[in-house]
């Protein structure tokens, strides 16, 4: 959510900030903004609207000629976009200048603090308080490290903040808290970022500055500081990713990319997974006795998939639970319990909540990412990292695919080791091997979903139904409906159409049914038939036979798979749908309104 850029160098500034905040769009903002330095100042441009804005204006001014300086795209939380609360925000004098990421929790209680004080406010944001309070402690403490140490103690909430001083040319500071904020470096050159597609261009290596770590960019390199304001090492991570993958190489939207990409990223994913060790002992996966999952959005969905999975094949009691909710609640497990947090990019404020609650309670812990070094990959006892690569678009297709993988090794895994699997697990193995191959031929469908999206896209509700894995399926697709073609979709266990529900068909209304359980095939046929005779529009995807659907108006035929790994499939239909739906109203499928990639807030 919003997205950081800070640079010092040798080159012109802004070209290289400009960049990175274009590669960070995908992270949703309503506003943008640069300072550079210039002789003894910094000069701030700030637009509201898209970059494009912002980039007239500083062409209209004149471009600042400075090598140093920070830039920020703002995701509004705290006064509407405008002009005068985007970001950089700066104190009066304009001796400090900040961008920010995450919510000062007690702004205000520090701006009637500053405002006694004399301070004068120009904006409606958290992030002025966060400016002018750090202008204080810098006028009394005269050192930008110790001002950041007393600063992180003074502030209450989350944040990832680049700052800048004018009487510090050629220096910009960062400082992090349940936020994330990157920083990497080349020759002479030194890089500031929330993501990692910003520096990409530029480096590979890529530092993550500690929990309440300080770390100064200058013509000398990186230096980072911790808590207490002391030195301190902090390694680099290689980043595998390169560059090209995150440019959209000719197609119309990274979604549609990225979709594409799906069978590489799945097949990626199950070797490195099988090759690597496990990251739990033997020992430990013989003693478990339940295993909690946690995560948001997507990745929840593809945690209620993993549950089905896991009790089948490993015969042990599973939850999944909304990061969100699991964080305020008094979760009542077992001593002996495997609590696994999900999430793409290792920085998800309720995700990592739930990991630190769980940590906290002295039970195991496991986390699933996409990105090494993230926050989540460092406070994890254990990690698993999935090979989705850079994923641009907000809603998510690839990196959900590759999470669903993750967790097909890993019950397969924990089922061999717990002596679950009767005879040989060649079959599941090799099942789960091919899904790659299955998923090119649903992405090969692609004219069938896209005339479906023509008959349904000017609607206003779209229902989904299934039954045991095929309902997490539904719930998975009605989410990519909202987000991408801002649909009312909503996904129902088939057997719940009966308890209130059913009032809401009429003639006309499209339902969705995802069949490819066997043994529930029938029970979902029948109540697709009773929609139907309610006037439904009724669409199947299905792995099962056809005769089995007279009720269908149109069917979507998958490949035949072991029915465990069938979410796999069906989820890919349901995309392509989606992102139809989006196109054929014309939307921003990358950047959905009101959305970011990356939810660092609460």
């Amino acid at each position: 959510m919003c997205g950081i850029i800070g640079y010092v160098g040798k080159r012109s500034a802004l070209p290289v900030l400009l960049a990175g905040l274009g590669r960070l769009e995908y992270r949703g903002y309503d506003s943008s903004g640069v300072a550079v330095g210039e002789g003894k100042g910094i000069r701030i441009v700030r637009a509201a609207g898209n970059l494009l804005r912002l980039k007239e204006k500083l062409a209209a001014e004149g471009p600042p000629e400075g090598t140093w300086g920070i830039g920020h795209t703002r995701w509004a939380t705290h006064g509407e976009p405008s002009v005068s609360n985007a970001h950089p925000q700066r104190s009066g004098d304009g001796l400090v200048a900040i961008v920010h990421n995450g919510i000062i929790e007690n702004a205000g209680a520090l701006r009637k603090e500053l405002s006694a004080a004399g301070y004068v406010f120009a904006s409606d944001t958290d992030t002025e308080s966060a400016a002018l309070l750090l202008h204080s402690l810098y006028r009394a403490l005269g050192d930008p490290i110790a001002s950041f140490v007393a600063f992180g103690r003074r502030v209450e909430g989350s944040f990832a903040i680049a700052a800048m001083f004018s009487d510090r040319p050629h220096e910009v500071y960062g400082i992090r808290r349940d936020s994330p904020l990157i920083a990497g470096e080349r020759d002479t050159e030194c890089f500031l970022a929330s993501d990692i597609p910003a520096l990409l261009p530029y480096t590979r290596r890529v530092c993550y500055p500690e929990e309440n770590g300080i770390v100064r960019l200058d013509r000398d390199g990186l230096h980072f500081f911790d808590r207490d304001g002391c030195a301190c090492e902090c390694p680099s991570v290689s980043v595998s990713w390169d560059a090209e993958e995150a440019q959209k190489d000719g197609y119309r939207h990274f979604m549609r990319k990225e979709m594409e990409e799906q069978p590489r990223v799945v097949r990626d994913t199950f070797l490195s997974c099988s090759e690597e060790a496990c990251p739990l002992t033997e020992e430990e996966i013989c003693s478990l006795d339940q295993i909690l999952i946690t995560a948001c959005g997507s990745a929840y969905h593809a945690g209620l998939s993993a549950r089905e999975i896991l009790e089948q094949l490993v015969h042990i009691p599973v939850r999944v639970e909304i990061a969100s909710e699991f964080r305020y609640r008094m979760p009542l497990c077992s001593s002996r319990a495997l609590v696994i947090v999900i999430s793409q990019s290792g920085e998800t404020a309720d995700s990592l909540a739930a990991l630190r609650l769980a940590k906290e309670r002295g039970f195991k812990t496991l986390a699933l990412v996409n990105v090494r070094g993230s926050t989540m990959a460092r406070e994890a006892e254990r990690v698993v990292y999935t090979r989705a690569g850079p994923e641009i678009a907000v809603a998510t297709t690839k990196a959900y695919s590759a999470q669903l993988m993750a967790m097909y090794v890993l019950a397969l895994h924990f089922a061999r080791v717990r002596g679950c699997l009767q005879g040989d697990d060649l079959p599941l193995t090799q099942a789960a091997r091919e899904l790659s191959f299955g998923i090119s031929r649903c992405l090969q469908g692609e004219e069938q979903m896209q005339r479906i999206a023509q008959q349904i896209y000017q609607l206003h509700d779209i229902f989904l139904v299934g039954r045991g894995l095929d309902h997490t399926v539904c719930m998975e697709g009605a989410l990519k409906l909202k987000e991408v073609g801002y649909l009312h979709a909503e996904a129902y266990a088939a057997g719940e159409l009966k308890h209130g529900t059913l009032s809401l068909i009429e003639r006309g209304t499209p339902v969705i049914g995802v069949v490819t359980q066997p043994r529930l095939a029938c029970k979902t046929a029948g109540n697709l038939a009773e929609v139907k005779s309610r006037g439904a529009r009724v669409v199947v995807i299905t792995t099962q036979e056809e005769a089995v659907f007279a009720a269908a108006d149109e069917i979507v035929r998958l490949p035949r798979v072991h029915p465990l790994f069938a979410a796999s499939l069906a989820v890919i239909p349901l995309q392509l749908l989606a992102y139809h739906v989006g196109v054929l109203k014309g939307l921003d499928v990358d950047r959905p309104r009101n959305l970011a990639k990356s939810v660092t807030v609460e």
